[in-house]
């Protein structure tokens, strides 16, 4: 008599960072079959998969060292290898080896920016992210190319994609502090108030302007991380003077 297949609540969370890996995978085919529209969205739908799975670790209580390491593993094809191949097939490709190196920035980045990461986490529980994490800047990157993109860039894009690449890429690895996406709860609502409403307004960017909405959302975000960095880092030099 066969025994029964024991189903761990495990498997929950780590299909749907599968389902992350395999979205990414098949952004990259897209992509290399001049596909960028199908390869840009399946980065967007990698990263709703990558939430899932977080939420479903929280829900089923089943968060452990091999679902994190799982996890980066999957977020490197998706939200490095993925958007790092679309930028070079639809612009780097213009500057050859050059063009290369420039376009693989986000993946290398985004690998050294995981790997910090895995080192540094404690528990599986975190309030804020050290660095750029490396989904926003794949969104980034994604909405970009959806919003932009049409057979080409416009001419204004030749003085904006270099700078973009190179400064988000930096982001990841910087220590620039991001704020994580909070619970929605009472508690949480009165405690940061500033954070619901800033999710309020992207979710009606994107009602009202679709995913040029969701674009400019993540422009304000790592904007305004930026701003709170040079901030903090201003008052707490005025205040030891």
């Amino acid at each position: 008599m066969m025994s029964r297949l024991k189903i761990t609540p495990s498997v929950i969370p780590n299909l749907f960072t599968a389902l992350n890996m395999f979205s990414g995978f098949l952004s990259i085919i897209y992509s290399s079959n001049g596909n960028y529209v199908y390869a840009g969205w399946l980065i967007i739908v990698a990263a709703i998969f990558d939430t899932l799975d977080g939420l479903m670790a929280r829900l089923t209580k089943s968060s452990s060292e091999l679902g994190v390491e799982l996890d980066s593993l999957s977020d490197v094809v998706s939200f490095g290898a993925a958007p790092s191949f679309l930028l070079y097939k639809t612009y780097f490709y213009n500057f050859e080896t050059a063009g290369i190196i420039l376009s693989s920035l986000p993946l290398i980045a985004g690998g050294f920016r995981l790997a910090r990461f895995n080192v540094q986490l404690v528990g599986f529980e975190k309030k804020y992210f050290t660095g750029l994490p490396i989904p926003s800047a794949a969104i980034f990157f994604a909405t970009l190319i959806l919003s932009f993109y049409q057979n080409g860039f416009n001419e204004i894009f030749d003085f904006i994609l270099i700078p973009c690449v190179i400064i988000i890429s930096y982001l990841m690895i910087s220590k620039v502090r991001y704020e994580t996406i909070p619970k929605f709860s009472a508690e949480n609502i009165k405690s940061k108030p500033f954070h619901f409403i800033f999710i309020l307004l992207a979710a009606i960017a994107v009602i009202f302007f679709y995913v040029k909405g969701l674009f400019f959302s993540f422009v304000a975000m790592i904007l305004l991380g930026l701003i709170r960095h040079f901030y903090f880092q201003f008052t707490t030099k005025n205040s030891r003077g």
